[in-house]
């Protein structure tokens, strides 16, 4: 059997790992990167407090032990389903299976001037850009001499109360109250705020009424101001402009507010649900296409009884749903039943800062916040990275960053847009 895996997410790694080592199948992986990274870090790297390396590692090596396993750098542009052929923008492959685990991109909801001038949070290269974006505008701000526009310098606006924009909110009222003090005494003196900006009545929507209320006391108390039933309308001119009629000043605008998935030419547009998610079916196969599928946040499920609209787009949904699949395939050959997907919520968790956090826990159903929470995050984190190289170089950074309140990765550093591949 012949299975091609696009994307090398959660979803699409757990699906290959499981595979590796089956003579009977042989599975080439198609990723626009050459890497995997963990995204529940993103905001790490963002922020300085990480390097790209400790939360990334490259395919070719994760899989270079499995003979089964090849990997293909490249962009999908379309799938042609009648010759089971998946085009790439360098080339072409077949298959017998084609699996979609392209993750989710950011939406700006039709907004283009925020698409044009916010800066996103979704991939490492996202990451780095902020990170340099973000420490040239405070080079900036040392040098202005008008208050108002240092200000704009200073300003941050974080959209989307998620589990990405409290956590990166969190880490950015930290640096203001600690490491700015220190290497930017011109800016000690400079009004500067921390707004964390969403739309529905509460922060992390899908958690526990706990957790909600823990997470808007944390984040006040350290200086973040938090508006809530409000949304980002447009940023122009170095101006945020919200749903209240309300304006901020800032340069700075993160959005963390929502995701869609991507659309692929060939798939046809009945097999696509809200939020441009693939269809499928209660063993992940597309609706109304033969022999592909589509897993983690690229794809909506609605035949578990338990989430009767969809699973949430976290990352649990993701890996569980690649080995699910992984051993269908594998029933599959032997002739046996594949087993219908169902989703097993081990809970959910979000750091805030510095021995604050919460998580809630399912079964039994359990709410912890503070030191204990921020230590298993920690520990959960910790563990998931691939590698123990990661793993050992991002428990140093953190236990440095924890006793000495600071980190020492803030370099800017600009490749060379001239040069080309």
């Amino acid at each position: 059997m012949k299975i091609v895996i696009v994307g090398g997410g959660f979803a699409g790694v757990n699906l290959a790992q499981e595979l590796a080592g089956d003579k009977r199948i042989e599975v080439t992986l198609v990723d626009k990167n050459n890497y995997n990274f963990f995204p529940p870090l993103i905001y790490q790297v963002a922020t300085a407090f990480l390097e790209p390396s400790s939360i990334s590692y490259p395919f070719r090596k994760l899989f270079r032990h499995a003979g089964n396993i090849g990997f293909r750098m490249g962009e999908v542009l379309s799938v042609n389903i009648s010759e089971k052929k998946v085009i790439l923008h360098n080339g072409e492959l077949d298959y017998d299976r084609l699996v979609f685990a392209t993750g989710a991109e950011t939406n700006y909801f039709g907004m283009e001037n925020v698409r044009k001038n916010a800066i996103p949070m979704k991939t490492l290269n996202d990451a780095i850009e902020m990170r340099n974006q973000l420490l040239q505008r405070m080079e900036k701000a040392t040098i202005c001499k008008n208050s108002r526009e240092r200000r704009k310098y200073l300003n941050i606006v974080v959209a989307g109360g998620g589990p990405t924009g409290v956590e990166v909110s969190g880490m950015f009222a930290e640096m203001k109250n600690g490491i700015l003090r220190k290497e930017y005494p011109e800016l000690s003196t400079s009004a500067s705020h921390i707004y964390l900006v969403d739309g529905g009545d509460a922060l992390l929507s899908p958690m526990s009424k706990d957790s909600q209320q823990d997470t808007l006391d944390a984040l006040t108390k350290m200086g973040v101001v938090v508006k809530l039933n409000t949304r980002v309308t447009d940023f122009t001119d170095d101006t945020v402009h919200l749903s209240t009629g309300e304006t901020i000043h800032s340069k700075n605008l993160i959005w963390a507010a929502g995701v869609s998935a991507k659309v692929f030419e060939g798939i046809p547009v009945e097999s696509y649900g809200p939020g441009r998610r693939m269809l499928v079916d209660e063993y992940n196969k597309i609706l109304n296409v033969t022999d592909i599928y589509a897993i983690g946040d690229t794809c909506l499920q609605t035949t578990d009884t338990d989430w009767p609209k969809g699973h949430p787009q976290v990352a649990q949904v993701a890996i569980q749903q690649g080995k699910n699949l992984a051993k269908n395939f594998k029933n599959e050959l032997k002739n046996k039943p594949s087993k219908a997907f169902k989703y097993n919520d081990k809970g959910s968790m979000a750091i805030i800062g510095k021995n604050k956090a919460v998580v809630d826990l399912p079964k039994p159903k359990m709410h912890f916040k503070g030191f204990i929470a921020w230590l298993m995050w920690l520990f959960i984190h910790l563990m998931s990275l691939i590698g123990y190289r990661n793993r050992i170089v991002t428990a140093y950074n953190w236990m440095i960053a924890y006793f000495s309140r600071d980190q020492s990765l803030r370099m800017i550093i600009r490749p060379d847009k001239r040069s080309k591949t």
